[in-house]
């Protein structure tokens, strides 16, 4: 049969000795011996009919051939690659995975999500709370919710807000036995920080926000550390202190009234809560409609 592939093993010999002009790197490259390697070669040339290498004493060189069909080589296995990647991730008609930070998804993504649901029932949606790294182009996720600079090449992104801190209480600590009415006060009370954007070091802390607001004497690093910025917010709002919040992740508790907001001084951190899908997905019917549902609870927070 005249127009049957050779084997794939040898093609893929081939192509790494071929780009590492070396058997021996290839080889290595391959997990295999460099005996085995130049047999696969030989058995490809004496399949085809044709000599792919010149072999010299200290080095191989293509051949006429081989150097006009190593691209076509190249470009088939990348396919080939193309076409594994789309049948480890099978396309999903109607559902959804969405995956964000654990703090975010309980603080901002879960609260709303009934919203969501009631208007696109027929969606199926499964969250995952995780800020594992992970590549959208081979994993079962749709959509990643990530926190950070904003940079996020090769990946459609859509910038949700940036975040920025402010003192958070209880309602109680306005009207308690030291009560909090100016940032002075703040010296009567427990600090709680949250150390979960430790990863961005220039992100703002108590150190900054008290220096911005003109108070000395109150030592920033006393009080209590909290690795999930969802637990600093939940110990503020059971009264065991103030919290340096961010205020994007608390609107719903503020909204609520499980905490307040004392001050106006707010500082912005740089920092962006952004969505991220494939370009070629961003037109998937239930991809579109998460994105449009995220701007719409964006417009409605800022209005």
């Amino acid at each position: 049969m005249p127009d049957r592939l050779p084997p794939l093993n040898a093609l893929r010999a081939f192509e790494a000795a071929a780009r590492h002009l070396s058997f021996a790197k290839a080889a290595e490259e391959l997990a295999v011996t460099p005996a085995a390697l130049s047999y696969q070669i030989r058995n490809l040339e004496d399949i085809l009919g044709v000599k792919l290498f010149e072999r010299r004493n200290r080095a191989v060189l293509l051949t006429e051939t081989g150097q006009l069909a190593l691209p076509k080589i190249r470009a088939g296995f990348d396919q080939l690659q193309e076409a594994a990647k789309i049948m480890r991730k099978p396309a999903r008609r109607d559902g959804l995975v969405v995956t964000s930070g654990p703090s975010f998804t309980a603080k901002w993504v879960a609260p709303r999500l009934v919203r969501f649901m009631a208007e696109w029932p027929d969606i199926e949606i499964r969250l995952w709370a995780s800020m594992r790294p992970l590549d959208l182009a081979t994993e079962d996720v749709d959509i990643a919710i990530r926190f950070g600079r904003g940079d996020y090449p090769g990946l459609h992104c859509l910038r949700l807000f940036e975040e920025e801190v402010t003192p958070m209480c209880a309602p109680s600590l306005l009207r308690g036995s030291a009560p909090l009415e100016t940032p002075s006060d703040l010296a009567r009370h427990k600090l709680i920080r949250d150390e979960s954007w430790s990863f961005a070091p220039d992100a703002p802390g108590w150190r900054e926000w008290l220096a911005a607001a003109g108070v000395s004497g109150i030592d920033p690093d006393r009080g209590v550390d909290f690795n999930q910025a969802d637990h600093a917010l939940d110990a503020a709002i059971s009264g065991g202190g103030v919290v340096l919040g961010r205020r994007h992740l608390a609107s719903e508790d503020i909204a609520a009234g499980r905490l307040v907001a004392p001050f106006e001084l707010s500082i912005r951190s740089g920092l962006y809560f952004s969505a991220l899908c494939e370009k070629q997905r961003l037109d998937e019917p239930p991809i579109r409609a998460f994105f449009d549902w995220l701007k719409s609870e964006i417009d409605t927070d800022s209005s």
